[in-house]
């Protein structure tokens, strides 16, 4: 008797941290400094050349803390550029077992500094897919890279994330936070698993869904939506705001994106 006491005392043990785990969600836009400051993974500061230029993209690169070579993610920012919070969600990837790299894919482009929205619509499809690619060769090649690699990103950056799906054929996986989808005749060439997330009440983007998923559907393509229940556009990043609503939805998007890519990229 004591013994099977024992037994299912131990058991609890074990199963308590998987329920804490269905709960998290990653920073905030108000939480990510501590959490980058209380972090205790080594994060740095990297140049990515840009072939055919003397630009270098500026990239966030956070490590796991792991024995064995780890898969990597991209993290795409909004149309802020690469700031403190889109660092912190790099460092919480890494906290799960990735390597995650944050380029500010507006590095050296006229203005960046002064207005990273207007920097942000002056590049082509052809050039955030550009860029995208020098950041993926050296991510790839980096010695602690088991040579898997997945996107995701967040507004524009989730936009970027889905144009990415098309135009590299070695993608193995993105993600999509309330970003719109590339034109549908665009969507045949998409080799990788695509998932989205979307807020509700954001039907600027949610509008576009419903053909999106018929096309995909079509095509044979996998893309697994998730709709959010009273959240707005932008909820991973302002979890604190629409009464509990973003905050709900940045828990369920966050562990649905961490099986996605713990699925596909290991």
């Amino acid at each position: 008797m004591k013994a099977a006491l024992f037994i299912l005392m131990m058991l609890c043990t074990f199963v308590t941290p998987s329920v804490f785990a269905a709960d998290a969600a990653p920073p905030s836009l108000a939480t990510a400094k501590a959490a980058i400051d209380a972090s205790p993974r080594h994060s740095e500061y990297a140049e990515v050349a840009l072939p055919g230029s003397e630009t270098k993209i500026r990239s966030w690169v956070s490590y796991p803390e792991i024995k064995d070579k780890a898969p990597v993610v991209i993290v795409i920012h909004e149309i802020f550029g690469l700031t403190e919070w889109i660092e912190s969600i790099a460092d919480a990837f890494a906290a799960e077992g990735f390597i995650a790299i944050a380029p500010d894919l507006i590095s050296g482009v006229e203005g960046a500094k002064d207005n990273a929205r207007a920097a942000i619509g002056t590049l082509t499809d052809e050039e955030v897919v550009k860029r995208l690619n020098a950041v993926r060769d050296y991510a790839i090649a980096l010695p602690a890279a088991n040579g898997k690699l997945g996107t995701v990103g967040f507004c524009w950056g989730g936009k970027s994330s889905f144009l990415y799906a098309t135009a590299q054929p070695k993608l193995d996986a993105a993600v999509v936070y309330y970003g719109n989808a590339p034109a549908l005749e665009k969507l045949a060439t998409i080799t990788a698993p695509v998932q989205g997330h979307y807020g509700q009440d954001d039907e600027r983007v949610n509008a576009t869904i419903p053909e999106t998923q018929a096309k995909m559907k079509e095509l044979g393509k996998p893309y697994d939506v998730s709709i959010y229940d009273g959240a707005g556009h932008g909820f991973l990043r302002q979890q604190d705001q629409r009464e509990g609503a973003n905050l709900k939805a940045s828990q369920a998007a966050w562990g649905k994106t961490l099986a996605f890519f713990k699925e596909k990229l290991k």
